[in-house]
């Protein structure tokens, strides 16, 4: 079983509101080049999630729930066929978006106990909370070039140290693929 980071993150680190849903000032950075270099398995998780498991915090859960259903890419059928874990304290029904299941208890204690390959995407307290806990194995991760100077880091300052093993790079129109695993 490994644990598995998905983001789109800026230059200076930053993975606050990347398609613009939260509001913030500058909310919507992933998508200043259009849909072309995001659409797609571009993160190449593709044979991960007939096997494993997507993880979403609440918020993540709810964005993406609205929107994946409705899509009919074979990317998406392999999104709407995973199996999803939702971490939350507040839904109960997660049946907008099918084989999803809300997590019993501590989400740290839930993917220790996970037999399936864990994909968290978005879900920036999620992804803190397993770093902390020394959880996770690969960063899968689309460098978009923008600098935003603010916002929620995905390597914080109390982040713990990791040496990383560069896997694969791609450029990807304006954006650039980086896949690391935890180092030897």
């Amino acid at each position: 079983m490994s644990v598995i980071c998905i983001s789109y993150i800026t230059l200076d680190g930053i993975i606050t509101d990347p398609a613009g849903s939260e509001g913030t000032a500058h909310g919507g950075w992933m998508l200043r080049y259009g849909r072309e270099p995001i659409d797609g398995d571009k993160f190449k998780i593709g044979q991960l999630l007939e096997a494993g498991a997507l993880l979403f915090g609440r918020g993540t859960w709810q964005s993406f729930s609205q929107l994946w259903p409705h899509r009919d890419t074979a990317f998406a059928q392999r999104m709407n066929a995973a199996a999803k874990l939702v971490a939350t304290r507040t839904l109960t029904d997660v049946s907008a978006w099918t084989n999803s299941t809300v997590l019993d208890g501590d989400v740290v204690e839930a993917v220790k106990s996970e037999r399936r390959d864990v994909l968290v995407m978005g879900s920036t307290q999620i992804v803190h909370q397993l770093a902390a806990a020394d959880l996770i194995d690969e960063y899968r991760l689309m460098t978009v070039p923008t600098v935003l100077g603010a916002g929620e880091r995905l390597f914080p300052d109390s982040s713990r140290y990791a040496e990383l093993e560069v896997v694969d790079t791609e450029a990807n129109g304006p954006f650039v693929f980086t896949h690391c695993r935890r180092g030897a």
